[in-house]
């Protein structure tokens, strides 16, 4: 987000601390409405609901089968959002559910956080399970703390997209898809018979609900089309809670279908007040213009001013990536907990002491799809030490044994257009197939890779894959060390010799379509030097198909491709280590030529590079020719 200063457009995107110095001392506002760009939770950030408490927003979004789960973003400024807790930050707050979950899309759904008398809540309906699928409600009074956070309250939810609302008279009641709602006791989950409320305007998948209570009417917002080409929010009011409801005269009140707009796919939204009484919401949309072919970041979350004058329907402003309204609150990172800004770029060492010491967190930003294998990640001294699983990344999820699901993968959401993430490996394998690397990862079935592995009798190679399209590359000999990763202490990492890789994945402004895999010897002071190019493969592979509701994740990985047992690779397989983990943002596109570049102060354009274009840095205002191939 950018104010009308200029300044904040570094602090939007969130570079550094000084940065928001920078723009805390402009003083907020001068006046009347600001400017800001959109999105304003970049990378795969879908179904998002937020309330403010106390001049802070707190937002939440949908994470499926990605633990931990369910995000906690804080601002007081609507810029600056700090990813403060995880809702479901334990397996033992609903056990059982993680691994016997198949479905690629399947999790957490759409949840809606509220907040009542000092609690916060966060509902949501956990599918994929059969017949266990259940409404799950978490409570916290601090949601800066991922402790603060109860164990799942579950209750029998029959439709997805759970919204939670009190009455004048304190009595909750629970609205799903459909649309329909529900009494609701909060302490036992037990669930009232369901009261048909309102089938939409006519649009496929009625759902993502929301009841705001004003003046004499309850108003019933939701999404409707499907989250894809048509969606769009319409809303609908009575003087009832159970209705009847009229349609707004007005629908949709919101959605970009059928519009040539960058970003497309709006609705499933959500309104909030701020401090001062203005009216805002947020959406989901993806950033894939009108062909819905590439946006590999997936469905992200948008703002928009809302005009709500009592009596009348709500007037949402439409989505674009520039957008102007409300005045912005003073803009701060001035807020309590510990976590990464959604915006800053990731410095990880993973410098733990090991088990003697104590070890280190792993970062908040990262994830695993699903929970991970008890033993499979560690900070130690020696980096971020990965235990091989028997699972490849991408191997078809099923199996005879749930457990056999779970893969040896960490990653962090891409949040730019263009990025540069990068990490050291440290890796002796010592049988065919060992295999570790990094990967930008859509899903199990759509996935590229970069890995070092060991193949035909102890050739070790750099093997690219790019959704089957494989090419392997030899690993320079002098690339390889005497010795093992951990030095023998702890037995099981010795192989033949160890490699000690640099590997990176870009998106750059020469091609911001393509996913660029490099790799380089990291002990060069220069590993430049070093650099061999391995492959590139098209931005539309991890767009949509069987990752349609969620984004692509920046990571790592670490397999023995099948050999073993169960979930356990052979007795004796070397775990790979990890370390000098960055990922730093080198732009973002507000529309399909236009950069909102890290730092406004790098030229006198909108763009990255010489100021002269508003586009990639090139100077002629448009954006490189989006690759197709896989090269």
């Amino acid at each position: 987000m950018r104010l009308k200063s200029g300044l904040a457009g570094a602090l939007a995107w969130g570079t550094t601390a000084a940065a928001a110095a920078a723009v805390a001392r402009v003083g907020a506002g001068a006046a009347a409405n600001s400017t800001y760009y959109n999105p304003i939770l970049p990378g795969w950030h879908s179904d998002p609901s937020c309330v403010q408490v106390e001049g802070i927003f707190y937002c939440v979004t949908s994470t499926f089968i990605s633990f931990p789960g369910l995000p906690i973003y804080a601002s007081r400024d609507l810029i600056n959002w700090k990813h403060v807790s995880h809702v479901w930050n334990r397996e033992s707050q609903l056990p059982g559910y993680s691994w016997a979950t198949e479905g690629q899309q399947e999790g957490m759904y759409a949840a809606t956080i509220r907040h009542r008398e000092g609690v916060f809540y966060v509902i949501c309906e956990y599918l994929g399970v059969g017949g266990r699928d259940a409404g799950v409600l978490f409570r916290a009074t601090d949601p800066f703390d991922d402790a603060a956070w109860s164990d799942a309250l579950t209750f029998a939810a029959p439709k997805i997209d759970p919204d939670l609302f009190w009455d004048d008279d304190g009595t909750a009641y629970v609205a799903t898809q459909g649309v329909q709602v529900q009494r609701m006791d909060l302490d036992t989950g037990a669930i009232g018979p369901p009261v048909p409320l309102w089938n939409g305007t006519g649009g496929v998948w009625p759902e993502g609900p929301h009841i705001y209570r004003r003046a004499d009417h309850y108003y019933l917002m939701i999404a409707e089309g499907g989250t894809a080409e048509d969606h769009a929010i319409t809303i609908a009011r009575s003087d009832r809670l159970t209705g009847p409801y009229v349609s707004c005269p007005h629908n949709p009140i919101l959605t970009n279908r059928g519009t040539d707009e960058y970003f497309q796919t709006v609705g499933h939204g959500d309104l909030f007040q701020d401090a001062a009484g203005n009216w805002w919401g947020v959406a989901l949309a993806t950033r894939s213009g009108p062909e819905y072919r590439v946006y590999p970041m997936g469905r992200e979350t948008v703002l928009f001013p809302v005009t709500w004058r009592e009596g009348d329907w709500p007037v949402l402003q439409p989505v674009r990536g520039a957008m102007s309204g409300w005045p912005l609150p003073p803009p701060t990172r001035d807020l309590p907990g510990d976590g990464p800004f959604n915006a800053d770029p990731d410095v990880y060492d993973f410098a733990g002491g090991g088990a003697e010491a104590g070890e280190e967190a792993m970062p908040r930003n990262l994830v695993h799809w699903r929970v991970p294998r008890e033993g499979a990640f560690a900070t130690t001294a020696r980096g971020l030490r990965v235990a091989l699983g028997r699972n490849r990344l991408d191997g078809w999820p099923g199996g005879a044994e749930p457990a056999a699901r779970a893969v040896s993968f960490v990653g962090r959401r891409q949040t730019d257009s263009l990025f540069t993430f990068s990490v050291d490996l440290a890796f002796a394998p010592d049988a065919d197939g060992q295999e570790a690397g990094v990967t930008a990862f859509l899903t199990q079935l759509a996935n590229l890779q970069l890995g070092l592995v060991r193949l035909d009798g102890g050739q070790l190679r750099l093997r690219f894959n790019a959704s089957g399209h494989v090419r392997d590359t030899a690993v320079p000999e002098e690339w390889t060390e005497v010795g093992s990763c951990d030095g023998g202490d702890d037995g099981g990492d010795g192989g033949d010799g160890v490699v000690r890789v640099r590997l990176e994945i870009r998106m750059a402004a020469e091609d911001p379509s393509s996913y660029r895999f490099a790799a380089m010897l990291a002990s060069d002071p220069d590993p430049d030097r070093t650099r061999i190019e391995v492959g590139t493969a098209p931005a539309e592979l991890l767009s949509g198909g069987s990752g349609s509701f969620v984004g692509t994740l920046l990571g790592v990985y670490a397999t023995c491709n099948g050999a073993g047992e169960g979930i356990d690779c052979p007795a004796g397989t070397p775990d790979a280590y990890f370390t000098r983990w960055r990922y730093t943002g080198e732009g973002q596109f507000y529309t399909e030529t236009d950069l909102v570049p890290p730092d406004e102060g790098q030229g006198k354009g909108k763009g990255k590079g010489n100021g002269k274009g508003k586009g990639n840095g090139n100077g002629n205002g448009k954006a490189a020719k989006r690759s197709r191939f896989v090269g």
